[in-house]
Order: C-alpha cells, then sequence, then structure tokens
C-alpha cells in the first residue's frame, strides 16, 4: 500500500503546519506537505476532469498527479474522516475515459473504503457527439478513512405511504396462511434520501454571488452545504486541495466549521478570498 507520506522523503526540512480559515496559493501536493497526520475530518473537492477546462493554463492533469493526491489524502484524514471526491470524466477518441474509476479503485487500494456511490444530477445537460445520450450527471464518490464517524443524514424524503405501515395488517406464516393480526409503527413523516441529489447548476443559479462564475466550473453551494452537514459536526476542519472559487470555504464557514483552502491559480484565489470575506460579513449583520 502507498504510504501517502512524502514527508519522508526530506527529513531535514522543518515546516509549518498550515493555519485554519485561509487560502492557499500554491501547488496543493507541495501545501498538504503542511497539514497534520491525521488531522483533517472531512474533505470536499472537485478535481479536474481530465483537462476539460484549462484553468487559465496552470495545470496538467493526470495520473501523476492524482495519484499522489490520493495518498496525501489518506495521509491527513483522520480515522473515521469522510473523503467527497465530486468527478467526471470526458470523452476522447469515442470513448469515455474511466478515469473517475480508476481514481475510485486507487481511493480503495490506498486503504479508504468507498462508503457510497453517490450521482449529482444535474438540471441541464451537457451537449454530446450526435449519437449519445446527453449527459447529465457527475459522481461524487464518498470514501472513509475506517470506520465512520459522523453521518447526519438529511431527512427530507417525504414518506408517501407512511399511514399503511399503521394499518393493522397479518402475519403470514411459513405455510402461506395468515396468522395473527397486528399493527406496526406509523414510519416517519420524512424519511432519509436517496443517494441521488439533484441541483440547478450553471447560468447563475449554483451560487448566490456572481463572483463565482469567473471561474469556470463551479459546483452548487447546495451540493457543498448538504455534503458538510451529512458528514462533519460543528467545529470540525474542512479541507478542500482544488479550492476553485472557494465554495467549500464559503459555505463551511457558514455552517461554524473551519476550513483549509488550497488553489493553484492566483487569479481563483482572488475571487475566494472575496466570496469569503464577504460572505462572514452577511453572516455578521445576520447575527
Amino acid at each position: 500500500m502507498p504510504s501517502g507520506n512524502r514527508r519522508g522523503l526530506f527529513p531535514l526540512i522543518i515546516y509549518e503546519m498550515l493555519e485554519l480559515n485561509k487560502i492557499y496559493c500554491g501547488d496543493c501536493l507541495e501545501k498538504m506537505e503542511e497539514i497534520d497526520d491525521r488531522s483533517i475530518d472531512m474533505v470536499l473537492t472537485s478535481p479536474p476532469y481530465d483537462n476539460l477546462r484549462t484553468y487559465n493554463g496552470s495545470l496538467n492533469w493526470g495520473e501523476h498527479i492524482w495519484k499522489p493526491v490520493i495518498q496525501e489524502l489518506f495521509r491527513v484524514i483522520k480515522d473515521g474522516g469522510v473523503v467527497v471526491w465530486v468527478v467526471g470524466d470526458a470523452t476522447i477518441k469515442r470513448s469515455e475515459t474511466g478515469t473517475s474509476f480508476k481514481q475510485a479503485l486507487y481511493f480503495k487500494e490506498v486503504g479508504f473504503n468507498l462508503h457510497d456511490t453517490m450521482i449529482y444530477e444535474k438540471s441541464g445537460g451537457s451537449m454530446p457527439s450526435p449519437n449519445r445520450y446527453l449527459a447529465k450527471f457527475e459522481y461524487m464518490f464518498v470514501f472513509c478513512r475506517g470506520r465512520l464517524k459522523t453521518s447526519n443524514l438529511i431527512q427530507d424524503r417525504k414518506n408517501r405511504f407512511r399511514e399503511r405501515w399503521g394499518k393493522a395488517r397479518k402475519a403470514r406464516n411459513p405455510d402461506g396462511s395468515f396468522g395473527k393480526e397486528y399493527a406496526s409503527k406509523i414510519a416517519p413523516e420524512y424519511g432519509r434520501r436517496f443517494n441521488m441529489w439533484k441541483y440547478t447548476q450553471g447560468g447563475g443559479y449554483g451560487s448566490d454571488d456572481k463572483i463565482a462564475y469567473k471561474h469556470p466550473a463551479i459546483f452548487p453551494e447546495k451540493l457543498a452545504h448538504d455534503h458538510i452537514v451529512s458528514w462533519s459536526n460543528e467545529g470540525d476542519t474542512i479541507l478542500d486541495p482544488f479550492a476553485g472559487s472557494g465554495t467549500v470555504g464559503k459555505v463551511a464557514k457558514q455552517l461554524n466549521r473551519n476550513y483549509i483552502l488550497i488553489e493553484k491559480d492566483e487569479n481563483y484565489c482572488e475571487i475566494a478570498n472575496k466570496r469569503i470575506t464577504e460572505a462572514l460579513k452577511q453572516k455578521h449583520l445576520n447575527l
């Protein structure tokens, strides 16, 4: 199993650990070296997708990057902590790359459990080749190091048949005949969600501040909100090594979590800073 601890290659270097609630502009592999082992409660990130975006020419994405990143995530995540990896695949030479599946299998190879394979269903679809159906979803892989520590499952799915469960019914005997009558408990009004989540994205709907759309690939704030609520508690630390426009940091602070954001592109670092600063001002005004 890969060790995931690249610091051992440079034993004479003394690192200063990254502070909480800051955006660090630089290479995520270099910056993650400065994070303590098993110090992060949750990671929520959306890495580049097979170079579908150029990100101002700042990144040449490939296995040589995402494998070391996954190793570092295993090193820094706490026992019981969760990594949510939101990812899709490009279509190259008439075939989907399958990179998302390769990454998921590598997470398992490094030592993570694949806790859930979730679907992010988009409100719109991307334009495929003429002989393909419209692409409408991305994967949200949920990985855990060891036994899951936090599970605050969202329960907003209305139980349509809850009254049926409160009616008297008869148990069926092994021979097929009916036995004694009994009444089961009435189900709660709302049950836990399915693992397919639908959000409106693009066109100004994914975020309530327009500055975010200077970044070419953001995911909805509600998606970040729902995952952070599900897999962390107040006071926990959330890491996003591909921070982009800072959505994870913004939502983390709104939910009383700490964050560490890493972003390579200086322009996006500036966008993230502005968004989080404005969100903190607004939160202070609302207190």
